[in-house]
């Protein structure tokens, strides 16, 4: 990848970082993009909020100039194609444990002749409803960011044929579900699960592909970067509010000397 590729899918900083978004309340959001993240992934996976919702934290965001990824609740060409349509800068795609299935996510973001994504250039959010409809159909293949997801054992044996899929930007480590499904619920930095994380660290980046995962208690995000991850997710907007307000109040019981 190119610098000017870098540029155009992952923003203007590399190495980037960024947050995740769950809440799905626009002034949370807005104050997160504020803040200075590089990035934000809108999470349709965990998060309850729908393509609208996203869309609305698109809009909370855009005057400060994050790029803004979502993540699907799964491998779905509809799913996909809509949250690229609503004007994601791109996708990440939880669970990829195969080539094909890695292909699949490709095709369903991409226009022909790379790709199998249905052309609405003429109305969506993406092509400012329709206002750049010609110049979206012309720049999109080449600026859009797509990640997959390596969350399972399965994925750990395939990851040098996903991360060589041809259109994959990203791999990023799932790292909650991969301790699980390696046996090991919660404990991300267990010796089996730091093995398979090396296994894909080495076959992502033999491939070239870029690197991302969020941050483990053993392996913070100067660690990570360290290591040559290009993106780190570290923390939410959840998170950032139950901190805070737990810090508080722990504060304020502190002063009145209650337990």
């Amino acid at each position: 990848m190119t610098t000017k590729q870098l540029c155009q899918k992952l923003g203007k900083h590399h190495p980037a970082f960024g947050c995740w978004i769950d809440m799905f309340n626009p002034l949370a959001t807005e104050i997160i993009a504020q803040a200075g993240n590089d990035c934000l992934m809108v999470d349709l996976e965990h998060g309850p909020g729908s393509v609208l919702d996203a869309i609305v934290q698109m809009q909370a965001a855009r005057a400060y100039g994050p790029k803004v990824f979502v993540r699907v609740s799964h491998n779905s060409y509809s799913e996909i194609k809509r949250v690229l349509d609503a004007g994601a800068d791109g996708v990440m795609v939880p669970s990829i444990s195969s080539a094909c299935e890695a292909r699949d996510v490709v095709k369903a973001c991409l226009y022909a002749p790379k790709g199998k994504r249905g052309v609405a250039s003429t109305i969506v959010r993406g092509a400012d409803y329709g206002v750049r409809a010609m110049e979206y159909l012309e720049t999109f293949n080449d600026e859009v960011m797509i990640i997959c997801q390596i969350e399972d054992a399965e994925g750990v044996e395939n990851a040098a044929e996903i991360a060589s899929t041809d259109g994959v930007d990203m791999i990023f480590i799932g790292l909650s579900d991969l301790s699980a499904d390696l046996g090991f619920p919660g404990q991300t930095d267990h010796p089996v699960v730091l093995e398979a994380i090396q296994k894909i660290e080495l076959a992502v980046k033999k491939a070239g592909k870029l690197l991302g995962a969020i941050p483990t208690p053993q392996r913070q995000a100067t660690t990570l970067y360290e290591s040559g991850y290009d993106l780190v997710l570290d923390g939410g907007d959840i998170g950032f509010v139950v901190k805070g307000a737990r810090a508080k109040v722990d504060e304020l019981r502190s002063i009145l000397g209650r337990s």
